[in-house]
């Protein structure tokens, strides 16, 4: 393979990887619009059904002082980073068996991502 052709084809790849980054890239936008039918119960009033999530990544699971965690997701023993929150929202139950959580998961991999993607920004 000649040097320029060499080159063409890196050139490709590159251009393909890049392309593939930037589809593959969450929407923060989408995710907070996702995030609208978590947003009904997840609220900062103090009667909400479910903790407030501002500032929830990087946060241990069940450890705000403001609300009552169930016992399984006290002792859950989580700390949501990408992977946890991804497992959570797609099936809390599976992730976090025992949890008050009324909600069955979401299923769509991108409405997962960005909704991940949302909650690293929501603060």
């Amino acid at each position: 393979m000649s040097r320029l052709h060499a080159g063409a084809v890196g050139a490709v790849v590159f251009a393909l990887m890049a392309a593939a980054s930037m589809a593959s890239a969450a929407d923060i936008e989408h995710g907070k619009q996702v995030f609208q039918t978590c947003a009904a119960c997840h609220t900062d009033k103090p009667d909400a059904l479910g903790p407030n999530l501002v500032g929830v990544f990087g946060r241990k699971a069940g450890s705000r002082d403001d609300f009552r965690y169930s016992p399984a997701m006290q002792r859950a023993n989580l700390t949501w980073d990408d992977a946890d929150l991804t497992a959570y929202i797609k099936d809390p139950q599976a992730k976090v068996k025992g949890n008050r959580m009324p909600f069955g998961g979401l299923s769509g991999e991108a409405d997962i991502d960005d909704v991940v993607a949302y909650l690293k920004d929501y603060k």
